[in-house]
């Protein structure tokens, strides 16, 4: 499937992940608000977390070969020496991910990436909704541990607490 994601990616719109139910298509380019919300997630977690640690937003993709899990958070927190690969990184090296759910998908977010993300082994998984305002953060052995929480409070993602104020909402 990585194959063919590869050639489909270059000729369709949007951003193409695999999951064990098949590929996902998320048709649509992010809006301003998501990618706003994503900006000041990962700035506020920059600045909060120790030097040789990122909240890194963009490529290489998450995967999971034996699994056949192809996934690319918004945020990956990462720390910079396993950034230096060549490929994909291991999901096995990633402190959290986090998510700002997508109009044209949510449930991909919701469901689809809770499952993923617990397959791979990623400690902690945080949601951001622009939709509600509000957002989960997920922990422990199968995400078992779960801490809601509404824009404005802060919000502790691994070891690290931020500020969801200002975030941005759609309309």
């Amino acid at each position: 499937m990585r194959e063919a994601v590869n050639r489909m990616q270059e000729l369709v719109p949007g951003k193409l992940e695999i999951t064990l139910e098949g590929i996902v298509h998320d048709l649509t380019s992010p809006n301003a608000p998501h990618e706003l919300t994503v900006y000041r997630v990962s700035r506020r977690l920059e600045a909060v977390m120790p030097d040789g640690l990122l909240a890194h937003t963009g490529k290489p993709d998450v995967e999971d070969v034996r699994e056949g899990i192809m996934r690319r958070p918004d945020v990956m927190v990462i720390a910079e020496e396993d950034m230096e690969d060549d490929g994909p990184f291991d999901p096995r090296t990633l402190l959290a991910a986090i998510e700002v759910v997508s109009c044209s998908n949510p449930q991909n977010d919701w469901c689809g990436k809770i499952r993923d993300y617990a397959l791979l082994g990623i400690p902690v998984y945080a949601i951001f909704d622009p939709r509600t305002g509000q957002g989960a953060v997920l922990s422990g052995p199968q995400y078992a541990t779960r801490k809601n929480f509404v824009y404005g409070e802060d919000v502790t993602i691994a070891d690290w607490t931020i500020s969801t104020e200002n975030l941005p909402r759609y309309q």
